[in-house]
Formats: C-alpha cells, sequence, structure tokens
C-alpha cells in the first residue's frame, strides 16, 4: 500500500508545464495552422495562416467536414461560427488579423474549457491531440463546392518559454540526510511546500509569504523516516525525497 501511494503521488506532478503547442501544420501548400495551450492563462490560441484572396477554413474537433465540430474560422472574413456543421455559439476572441504580401495570418484565442459542452474543451492536462478539418477554396473568393479539403491529427508538445525558468533548474536542497533544518535554493519563487509522510498523508504545509526563492524549513518536530516535500511556485509542482534522521 505505502509503494503503491507513494507511485500515484508522485504520477500526480506531470501537467504542470507551462504550455502545449503542435508544430506549424502545414494544411496544405500555403495554409498552415498552429495550437497552443497555456496552463497559466487558461487560454488556447490558433494562429492560422493563408492566402488573403481565397477563403480558407479550420474545423476543430473533427475529422470530417460532414461531422459537428467546434468552429469553422475563415481567413477572408473570420466569420466564427456560422457554417453548418458547426456549434453556433463559439468564444473566440480575433487577436490580430494582417495581411503581408498577399498572406492573411490570423491569431484567435478562447479559454481552454468552458460551460458549453458543445464547445471543444481543452483541458491542459488530458489534451495531447486535437483533430482538425480545413477547406480552401481553388481560386479567389470561389463558391463553396470549389475546394481543397483535408484532415489530420496534430500532437501537443510540452514547452517552456525561452525566458521562463522551471522549478528543477538548478534546485538545492540540503543537508540529506537531515536532523534539524532543510535549506532550499531554486530559480523560480516558492509559493508553498507540502510535506508527505511514505503512506501518503500530509503532515506539514509551509507558505512561503514573501514567495522567496531561499528557504529554510525546520524538520526538528518530524520523527525519522523518509518524506516527500512537494515544492510549489505558481504554476509548477516538484517533489524531492528527503530522509530525516
Amino acid at each position: 500500500m505505502k509503494k503503491i501511494t507513494l507511485l500515484i503521488l508522485l504520477l500526480s506532478i506531470s501537467g504542470f508545464s507551462q504550455s502545449k503547442s503542435t508544430a506549424i501544420i502545414a494544411l496544405n501548400a500555403d495554409m498552415t495552422a498552429q495550437f497552443t495551450l497555456d496552463n497559466a492563462t487558461s487560454k488556447v490560441s490558433l494562429v492560422l495562416t493563408g492566402p488573403s484572396d481565397k477563403w480558407s477554413s479550420l474545423g476543430l474537433g473533427t475529422a470530417s467536414s460532414t461531422t459537428s465540430g467546434d468552429a469553422y474560422v475563415y481567413t477572408t472574413s473570420v466569420t466564427d461560427g456560422t457554417t453548418s456543421p458547426t456549434n453556433t455559439n463559439q468564444d473566440w476572441n480575433t487577436i490580430s488579423n494582417t495581411v503581408t504580401s498577399g498572406r492573411r495570418t490570423i491569431t484567435l484565442e478562447r479559454t481552454l474549457t468552458n460551460s458549453d459542452l458543445n464547445d471543444l474543451q481543452l483541458a491542459f492536462d488530458t489534451t495531447n491531440s486535437i483533430d482538425v478539418v480545413w477547406s480552401r477554396s481553388g481560386s479567389a473568393i470561389a463558391p463553396a463546392p470549389n475546394v481543397n479539403r483535408g484532415s489530420l491529427n496534430a500532437t501537443f508538445t510540452t514547452t517552456l518559454g525561452v525566458n521562463d525558468v522551471s522549478l528543477n533548474d538548478e534546485m538545492l536542497l540540503y543537508p540529506n540526510p537531515t536532523s534539524g533544518e532543510l535549506f532550499i535554493k531554486t530559480k523560480t519563487n516558492l509559493s508553498k511546500i507540502n510535506i508527505y509522510n511514505q503512506t501518503g498523508a500530509l503532515v506539514k504545509t509551509i507558505l512561503i509569504k514573501d514567495n522567496s526563492n531561499e528557504v529554510k524549513v525546520n524538520v526538528n518536530d518530524l520523527p525519522k523516516a523518509f518524506y516527500l516535500f512537494e515544492l510549489q511556485n505558481d504554476s509548477e509542482k516538484t517533489w524531492k525525497k528527503i530522509l530525516v534522521n
């Protein structure tokens, strides 16, 4: 039972990365899309590019243009949720819509999840891929039957921003084993420390009021044993095994 509890605790640290992104998806020769899920802001962004003189659209959460999906987005006028099949009540916001040298780039944003069950729910921890269906006219603003179509499944890769620092970067915990005080130094500020015993029971919580990156923890009140220290900042968690002797 102890080993199972510890394993569950260790596995629970996944899902605290900053963001997940797909690669830039080449839908066809002149149309691309890229999705990013942001754990800190609870937003998903979509950057869609295509020719500015042709309509092109993207359906989310479906692999067929005949099956109801989350939304269709047109690069000629950014129509949100007005084409069948689709959910007509969408929550995408247009962040930017620019044309350069005949190419249109649109950035859209919405919340990862919401209360509308007809919307595609993109929970950060469990969303690892997304089905999309795309269509594009074969000539400038052609009627609907004159289209190129396709579908695919895109996978997300966990990423950290260029300037982001992970909680695990150059972390120091010493001395280990310890019998009195444990010193913790991190590259990011800490907000809370939870201490669990070997059965998974929470034995102590320490709130870091000043969000310091250097913390001294008194452990002389803990019985001699191994403990799991759960270190938290605003967006991440990490676990460290400490022996109190």
